[in-house]
């Protein structure tokens, strides 16, 4: 028998195509996939560099190019170099005071991906995802849940360490690509309320995949295995939202 990292150690199904069941990437991006069409115009808030590229899973990786899926796909980011993402068709940076440079009831899908935990201004941010969605038009967002051990852990580690552990915990990723986490909106409750207060209806819940923050180790990866599959869901490190802007607005 050939040595197993800890993904397939726990979660064998994964030896086959590289992804387990319960996969929040690749649950969260088949969603996406089935709310476009290739009318559609889609926004990516907060998109990066497209770091995504680097998923060594073939179908995680394909179902986060959302590019030829849709009309148009728009980035924007505070970062000037999100300009050199290649899944998005046009980029554009947000301004300053955080609005979008974007128009008025132009998206049909309106989406942020491990961006919500880093702003401040989060009445802005709504405001401004609202304002450019479609009537019927949807909003979705994956974010960290500030119940979470991984942001009690963001809290807890002074901010000088926290690129440093990043990087051994998520070794694909760039130091320019990490930036400090606030949780303004990051519970279930806070986030339904904001939603609720820009006239958007919601879907709001949590989920927790596998613990790939541990793949350096396995006694914390099996202590995080026992977490993802007994930990309340109130704990669980990931939160979700879809939301609908009305049809009549």
């Amino acid at each position: 028998m050939t040595n197993r990292t800890p993904i397939e150690t726990w979660y064998p199904e994964s030896r086959f195509g590289g992804y387990t069941d319960i996969d929040g990437t690749l649950l969260f991006y088949a969603r996406l996939r089935s709310l476009i069409t290739a009318d559609s115009v889609v926004l990516d808030v907060g998109c990066g560099r497209g770091a995504h590229k680097e998923d060594p899973v073939r179908i995680t990786r394909e179902l986060r190019n959302l590019r030829g899926h849709a009309k148009r796909v728009i980035g924007i980011d505070v970062d000037a170099a999100a300009i050199e993402n290649p899944w998005i068709d046009e980029f554009r940076q947000i301004a300053p005071d955080g609005s979008f440079p974007v128009e008025d009831s132009s998206c049909d899908l309106v989406y942020s991906d491990t961006v919500l935990e880093h702003v401040a201004d989060v009445d802005t941010y709504f405001r401004e995802c609202a304002r450019v969605l479609k009537p019927g038009g949807v909003l979705a967002i994956r974010t960290t849940n500030a119940l979470g051990y991984v942001a009690w852990a963001a809290r807890l580690i002074p901010r000088r360490l926290h690129v440093a552990i990043l990087m051994r915990a998520q070794n694909e990723r760039r130091p320019e690509d990490m930036f400090p986490p606030v949780y303004a909106c990051n519970t279930r409750r806070r986030l339904r309320a904001a939603l609720a207060r820009v006239g958007l209806d919601s879907v709001v819940y949590t989920n927790e995949s596998e613990p790939r923050y541990f793949l350096f180790s396995r006694v914390l990866y099996a202590l995080a295995v026992f977490h993802q599959r007994f930990a309340p869901k109130a704990m669980q490190l990931a939160l979700v939202a879809f939301a609908r802007k009305d049809a009549t607005s």
